[in-house]
């Protein structure tokens, strides 16, 4: 071999570039996974395009999920992040949608993996990593397609960063026949003791009491869940007036919310747990409140080409 006198500097002196976020596509599990290079997680089931974890970097689960939680598509998942459109529980009044199951069909839909993207600069707290999954009226099973007979699509977006989960929803209508629809971001978060947790941001603010019967009531003070709770709450504040989830007077979730005008506060205590099969341990309820940005309370029309955006940013 040829000794040169002028060969170039060795390539081990060239600064490397620094971690980079990860994706990982579980075909057989029908999951995506994403982590940064600080540690942060978060994963992804195609069924429903449901959030079922969520880590921060000291590996610690932000999410709730039930013990026996279906993750092989044949139901619902009880727990995470489910995607609720186009209904919100059932609605026999409404005529469009009166046949649809609880909650619509996104959540147990399919979803097809769109693309991925990540954020990364010198400075490490700008990493960030987004996954986008798409719905739309040509990828229904044909029973959901006969119970809601419109053509539109859905671009669901869940982005990690440093600061917290992002989730975020843009649906289209694709036809020309207007319809209308609620969507909602049905978020089980993760707590220690339900009762020593208090939400804030919700004074002075509306809500239907579905417990009593959907009457209508207003929050006086922040929020404190002794029994079975289950409350829609039109804020009085606007989208980006943070809701604030404390324990013991610390501060341990921050919802902001974009375009979402509702919010759900919902936590089955301890007969509604026990009711439910798929709610595991029955004591669940103590380590779990979901707080569920949305637009329930009234439906959002949209017309031929329109959309509509909405979505949250949780941190911690």
């Amino acid at each position: 071999m040829v000794d040169r006198p002028n060969k170039p500097t060795a390539l081990a002196t060239t600064p490397g570039l620094p971690p980079q976020p990860q994706v990982n596509i579980s075909h057989d599990a029908g999951r995506v996974s994403a982590s940064l290079p600080t540690g942060e997680s978060v994963d992804v089931l195609l069924y429903g395009a449901t959030v079922i974890s969520w880590k921060d970097r000291a590996g610690n689960e932000k999410l709730w999920l039930s013990d026996v939680a279906k993750l092989d598509g044949s139901k619902a998942v009880r727990g995470g992040i489910p995607l609720v459109f186009p209904v919100f529980g059932q609605s026999p009044d409404h005529a469009a949608t009166s046949k649809l199951p609880q909650h619509g069909f996104a959540r147990t839909s399919t979803w097809e993996l769109l693309g991925k993207s990540t954020s990364e600069s010198t400075g490490m707290s700008d990493s960030s990593v987004k996954l986008d999954f798409g719905l739309s009226s040509a990828s229904l099973s044909d029973e959901a397609k006969q119970l809601w007979p419109y053509t539109f699509s859905m671009i669901y977006s869940v982005t990690l960063s440093q600061e917290g989960l992002a989730t975020s929803i843009v649906i289209t209508n694709d036809g020309e026949e207007a319809f209308e629809s609620q969507v909602l971001l049905h978020t089980y978060l993760r707590i220690k003791d339900i009762n020593t947790i208090s939400v804030s941001g919700l004074e002075e603010s509306t809500y239907l009491d579905k417990v009593d019967s959907a009457k209508p009531k207003t929050q006086s003070s922040s929020i404190s869940i002794t029994q079975e709770t289950d409350r829609v709450y039109t804020p009085s504040t606007d989208p980006s007036h943070p809701i604030i989830v404390s324990a013991e007077g610390k501060e341990v979730y921050k919802v902001m919310r974009d375009g979402l005008r509702d919010v759900v506060v919902w936590n089955p205590w301890v007969d509604k747990a026990h009711s439910m099969a798929d709610f595991e341990p029955k004591d669940g309820y103590k380590n779990m409140i979901c707080i569920e940005a949305g637009s329930v309370r009234d439906w959002t029309k949209l017309e031929a080409g329109e959309a509509f955006e909405g979505g949250q940013m949780i941190s911690y």
